[in-house]
C-alpha cells in the first residue's frame, strides 16, 4: 500500500516515527511534510496529503498536528475526503470498514507514539466492509459535498 503521510510543527516528531513505523510494515511513504518542528500551519500540510490520496499518488494518508482536531477539520473541506480523528483503536479500524475514511488525523499531543503504532496498524490494515448500508449513508455523504459546495456561509 501506498501511505501518504503529513504533518504541522506539533507533529514532526510523531511523523518521522510513523514514517518509519510505517515503512517497516512494508509499505511504500510519500512524506508531504512538513521537515522540521518550525512553525507550520495544519492546513497547507492537510491539502497536500489530500491532494496525493485524490490524484491516486497514495492509497491513504496520515495527517499529525497537536491535536488532531485541525487537520481533520481542513481535510473534510475537500470533496472525495473521508478523514477522521482517532484515538482509540476501534475507530481507526470502523472508520474505514463502516465510513470508508481515507486519511487518519493523529493528534500528536493527545496520544503516546505506542498508541500511534497501534492506530496506524488497525487503519491501514482495515478494509472497507461494501455492506449497503454504508455505501448507502457514504453517498448521502458525497451529496453534501456536492449540495454545498458553493454554499456561502454569513461572516
Amino acid at each position: 500500500m501506498r501511505v501518504v503521510l503529513g504533518c504541522d510543527h506539533a507533529g514532526f516528531e510523531m511523523k518521522q516515527k510513523i514514517l518509519n513505523h510505517v515503512k517497516g510494515m512494508g509499505h511504500e511513504v510519500l512524506d508531504v511534510g512538513t521537515n522540521s518542528a518550525e512553525p507550520a500551519d495544519y492546513p497547507d500540510y492537510a491539502e497536500a496529503v489530500c491532494l496525493a490520496v485524490l490524484r491516486h499518488e497514495a492509497d491513504r494518508g496520515i495527517m499529525i498536528c497537536g491535536s488532531g482536531v485541525g487537520a481533520a477539520v481542513a481535510a473534510n473541506k475537500i470533496p472525495g475526503i473521508r478523514a477522521a480523528t482517532c484515538h482509540d483503536c476501534y475507530s481507526a479500524h470502523q472508520g474505514v470498514e463502516h465510513d470508508n475514511i481515507n486519511v487518519l488525523v493523529l493528534g500528536s499531543r493527545v496520544i503516546a507514539h505506542a498508541l500511534a503504532y497501534d492506530l496506524v496498524w488497525m487503519f491501514l490494515g482495515a478494509q472497507f466492509s461494501g455492506e449497503e448500508r454504508h455505501l448507502r449513508r457514504i453517498a448521502k455523504v458525497r451529496q453534501l459535498e456536492k449540495k454545498y459546495r458553493d454554499f456561502e456561509p454569513p461572516e
